[in-house]
């Protein structure tokens, strides 16, 4: 979700005139279409009112959704009971979480609902397409005033945080190397995607970050060029 957090955070500062978001997995999409719908106060309601319990929790692990909206909660639900809020199957819960208040630790239900209706005010601002982002980017404005921020799933942790982990990643270079419009990609660290970014031109730097584990890794940045960065700094 982090692509998504930086284009709404975009919205929000002024910075883009609108956004456009993607994502293929059909539980996150959920949650999109229904916060910039009509449907988003009904989110809101049902967050701040449901009661957090092991049961309940359980309860909604196994419900047969009817609709997005129950979509949209239920994976919001997961988000914040599961560890590091993995919603892929097989993901464990949060047990003594953070000050020890176990599976509640990161359920703030008037937080999660205010930023739902802050999103929902700027709906006007944001397209979400539910569908592939190769064909997104492919499709995408070819001109300097269009910025890309791809978020892909990773090539080595992809596979435990996600259900939709399966990308080409050989494509996704190639379609990023060319055009007019800005890009800025993430990734992990990882021979293959150094590799990648050698053979299509691009240029990369890595970026220091704290893993669930407090352990400091390095996730790599990847632009045409830098220059900009150096102009923010």
């Amino acid at each position: 979700m982090w692509g998504g957090i930086a284009s709404l955070t975009a919205v929000a500062e002024g910075l883009v005139e609108r956004a456009v978001l993607t994502e293929i997995d059909p539980d996150i999409a959920a949650v999109w279409s229904v916060v910039l719908s009509h449907d988003a106060e009904h989110l809101a309601k049902r967050i701040v009112s449901f009661e957090l319990s092991h049961d309940s929790v359980a309860e909604w692990l196994h419900f047969e959704c009817q609709n997005d909206l129950d979509r949209a909660f239920r994976a919001i639900l997961l988000n914040r009971v599961n560890r590091s809020g993995i919603l892929a199957p097989g993901a464990g819960r949060i047990k003594s979480g953070e000050n020890g208040r176990g599976l509640a630790s990161r359920w703030y239900p008037t937080t999660l609902a205010n930023r739902i209706m802050a999103i929902h005010a700027m709906r006007d601002k944001i397209r979400f397409i539910q569908g592939d982002g190769l064909a997104s980017i492919a499709s995408a404005p070819d001109n300097p005033s269009t910025a890309m921020f791809v978020d892909p799933p990773y090539t080595v942790a992809g596979r435990r945080l996600y259900r939709f982990n399966h990308v080409d990643h050989a494509k996704l270079f190639e379609l990023c190397k060319g055009g007019e419009w800005r890009l800025l990609m993430t990734y992990d660290q990882s021979p293959e995607i150094e590799r990648l970014a050698a053979r299509n031109g691009l240029a990369l730097e890595r970026a220091p970050m704290k893993s669930s584990h407090h352990e400091v890794k390095f996730e790599l940045m990847i632009s045409r060029d830098f220059e900009w960065l150096a102009n923010i700094a």
